[in-house]
């Protein structure tokens, strides 16, 4: 990982052909203005080495993951923590995460099993620009 995150620092790993999920960054980025996600692809080498420092599936894992610290979530898990990081109106997320896991992630999947034929896919990577390319882990 680059010096430049904090240990503590929430680091969001995505799909990074996915345009669902490069949609969900997109998502989150104008709504983090204290830039307290980073982000790696499931694909890079440290999106790779930071799901095997977690004890994470590396080869067949197609979620978004968050990673605080030891801590990890998956699916979604992943996403309620996420929309309480963010706080404000996303905060209201956050009483999902009582529903059962297997409810919770079986939508989670039917969306995920459907999205690059619904949403399609990229050739490559998203290249972030700017202020938000130091977010980005490499």
């Amino acid at each position: 990982m680059t010096a430049d995150v904090p240990d503590d620092a929430p680091i969001v790993l995505f799909d990074g052909v996915c345009n669902l999920c490069h949609g969900f960054v997109q998502f989150i980025i104008p709504r983090d203005p204290e830039g307290q996600f980073h982000f790696a692809s499931l694909q890079s080498g440290v999106g790779q080495q930071l799901l095997a420092e977690h004890g994470l599936e590396t080869e067949s894992l197609e979620s978004v993951v968050l990673l605080e610290g030891e801590d990890s979530y998956v699916k979604s898990a992943a996403v309620i923590r996420i929309a309480q990081r963010l706080g404000g109106v996303y905060r209201l997320l956050g009483p999902v995460r009582f529903l059962p896991r297997r409810l919770r992630d079986g939508v989670y999947d039917l969306v995920a099993d459907h999205r690059y034929r619904v949403f399609g896919t990229k050739d490559q990577c998203l290249l972030p620009t700017g202020d938000v390319r130091d977010r980005f882990l490499e």
